[in-house]
């Protein structure tokens, strides 16, 4: 089994620790700083082999540099962002794969925040790790893609199991959620979840990671039903 720690850093980021306890290799991915990631890894007495990113954005590839150099880390990140991620040791695209232990995750091309975002599907762990690509009750900005692109990520994001279990990078949830509640104020799935959401939010909880069957019932990008109908959305939201 693979444990996965989530780490808050900055003022709305998540990286994520996840460590494989029969192998003892540790995967940190998209570590915006280097030093909660470090602490966090060493109380647990792991130690981390490997980076792996799916964007070029400062805010998940800050803490690259520091991370390798205390712990010789191998980094992992995409093809298409290399001249920008000056940190990378090994660059993966669409169909590339890499490990943790006996465990493999799949890279997935998933252009539209940015031109070469990827994600790391581990399949047989129904894990989905996805950047800023996929949020709860949303997805990203389309600064370097299409509104076209993003419909195909959200196609082939839905079509995953149910149990897939969604890591992204961001505390995004309620203001997406108030959006949802914009497009769909008759989903009653999307009132529930928004419910949970402002509570553990009162809290002080985390709402991420989320499931596919979650964002299928609740996030109204996965469910635009063509190109047109998500870039309206997408318009919407980025205009507040």
């Amino acid at each position: 089994m693979l444990e996965i720690v989530r780490i808050a850093v900055l003022s709305d980021n998540y990286v994520w620790l996840m460590h494989d306890a029969a192998s003892g290799d540790t995967v940190v991915v998209d570590p915006a700083v280097a030093e909660p990631v470090l602490a966090a890894a060493a109380d647990r007495g792991w130690t981390i082999g490997q980076i792996w990113n799916t964007h070029w954005h400062p805010d998940h590839v800050g803490g690259n540099a520091a991370i390798k150099a205390a712990t010789g880390s191998i980094v992992t990140g995409p093809a298409a962002e290399a001249e920008k991620i000056g940190t990378l040791d090994r660059l993966v695209g669409e169909g590339d794969s890499v490990r943790i232990g006996d465990h493999v995750a799949q890279v997935m091309a998933v252009p539209a925040h940015t031109a070469g975002h990827i994600a790391y599907h581990l399949a047989d762990d129904r894990i989905l790790f996805v950047g800023d690509t996929l949020f709860a009750m949303g997805c990203g900005r389309l600064f370097e893609g299409t509104a076209a692109q993003m419909f195909a990520n959200m196609q082939r994001f839905a079509a995953l199991p149910d149990d897939t279990v969604v890591y992204c990078a961001h505390e995004y949830t309620q203001s997406n959620g108030r959006f949802a509640l914009r497009i769909e104020p008759d989903n009653a799935a999307i009132a529930a979840r928004m419910a949970q959401v402002d509570a553990a939010r009162a809290r002080g909880e985390a709402t991420v990671p989320t499931t596919i069957a979650l964002e299928r019932d609740t996030n109204v990008f996965l469910r635009a039903r063509d190109v047109a109908e998500l870039a309206a959305r997408r318009t919407a939201k980025d205009a507040g």
